[in-house]
C-alpha cells in the first residue's frame, strides 16, 4: 500500500513538502511513512488519501 501511496504522490507531481502541507503534518512524516519508518492507522491511511484525492478503495483493489 505504501508503495502505491508514495506512485500517486509521485504522479501527481508532488513533493513529500506539498503533501505534508495538506495533511498539515511536518514533512518527516510522509517521509517516515514512505520510508516504512511509520505506519498509518486506518483513519491516517483515509486521510493521506483524500490528501492525495484518491480513493481508499484503490489500493486495496491493487493488492487483492
Amino acid at each position: 500500500m505504501i508503495a502505491w501511496l508514495k506512485q500517486q504522490r509521485s504522479e501527481q507531481g508532488l513533493t513529500m513538502r506539498d503533501l505534508a502541507e495538506r495533511l498539515e503534518v511536518p514533512h518527516s512524516f510522509v517521509g517516515k511513512v514512505e520510508q516504512g519508518e511509520r505506519r498509518l492507522d486506518v483513519v491516517e491511511y483515509i486521510q493521506y488519501c483524500e490528501a492525495l484525492e484518491v480513493s481508499p478503495l484503490l489500493s486495496l483493489k491493487h493488492i487483492i
